[in-house]
């Protein structure tokens, strides 16, 4: 249970003693922000799996705290439990209406308390369909995501995003370097996309070295261009001195026979749906797929518009 992170937010040092008490017991790993302020900026040094926040705090409040992460796609997907004080049942309505996946009110019993933790972990990784290695939304989300785009006639822009040699570098290189190539990869999407992608904008992972990211159309180009600059940037660091040197690994194709396979790029397809566009999820799909292919059909890191 080492890897499930959680972060207490609270203003009283008592409260927070007493909650790392109870969840280090169980073996969770707890780390803590006395405020708002400090909270948001633990986030993204070291984005826990759950969030326990004090609903009234100086400053920052638990209700903006949770809103602020809510609205930020590479937040979102962090469960919240929200503390309230006994009797203060507006604090509770206002924590879910801001984002609060659950509350639990003060004095809590540390049995529920586990109780509840537990049960909002569980659910939040089904309910996600969050890949297990990038903590990036799934197949199921990415669907629905692009399903209410559609229905609410938004304007939007799907991307494939695809590693070009993967397969053959995971063969070569074993498992471990591969995952590192993979989440390289998923904190450049998520940079790229976040800074750049506008409003709204949302990543997920379909599997393997498969993402797919969601923009407003008119940030395509610098969306795609910040991804492909981010991994040249940084791809060198995942081979051996040799394999840099050359430029190429040396694998073996379906028949067994060698042959020289340049370094690890990336292909994008993205598909663009206007207002009124009677594409649905399937064409958008099959678009965005098509257009990847032929970015993949040319050498290094290219992308294609459609």
């Amino acid at each position: 249970m080492a890897h499930n992170k959680i972060l207490i937010v609270d203003d009283d040092p008592d409260i927070r003693d007493v909650l790392k008490l109870i969840l280090s017991g169980e073996g969770y790993d707890v780390y803590e922000a006395s405020n708002g302020e400090e909270a948001l900026i633990r986030l993204y040094k070291e984005p826990p799996e759950l969030m326990i926040v004090d609903y009234k705090m100086p400053g920052i409040s638990g209700g903006e705290v949770c809103k602020k992460i809510k609205a930020d796609i590479l937040l979102a997907h962090i469960p919240i439990i929200m503390l309230t004080a006994r009797g203060e049942v507006q604090d509770k309505v206002r924590g879910i209406d801001e984002g609060a996946d659950d509350y639990m009110v003060k004095p809590f019993e540390p049995v529920e308390l586990l109780a509840r933790v537990k049960m909002i972990m569980r659910r939040s990784s089904r309910d996600l369909d969050a890949n297990p290695l990038t903590r990036l939304p799934g197949n199921k989300a990415i669907l629905d995501e692009i399903s209410v785009r559609i229905k609410n006639n938004k304007e939007f822009a799907l991307y494939y995003i695809d590693l070009d040699n993967f397969k053959i570098f995971n063969d070569i290189h074993g498992f471990e370097r591969g995952d590192r190539a993979i989440m390289m990869t998923a904190n450049i999407v998520k940079e790229a996309v976040g800074e750049l992608g506008g409003q709204e904008s949302f990543i997920g992972h379909i599997g393997g070295d498969d993402f797919v990211a969601i923009t407003l159309p008119d940030k395509v180009r610098a969306v795609s261009e910040r991804i492909i600059v981010g991994l040249q940037n940084v791809v060198s660091d995942l081979y051996d001195k040799e394999d840099k040197k050359r430029g190429y690994i040396i694998g073996k194709d379906r028949s067994g026979k060698e042959e020289k396979v340049r370094l690890i790029s990336v292909s994008i397809g993205v598909a663009v749906r206007k207002k009124g566009s009677p594409l649905d999820i399937a064409d958008m799909g099959r678009a965005a797929t098509k257009l990847k292919e032929e970015a993949k059909s040319k050498q290094g890191n290219n992308y294609m518009i459609g």
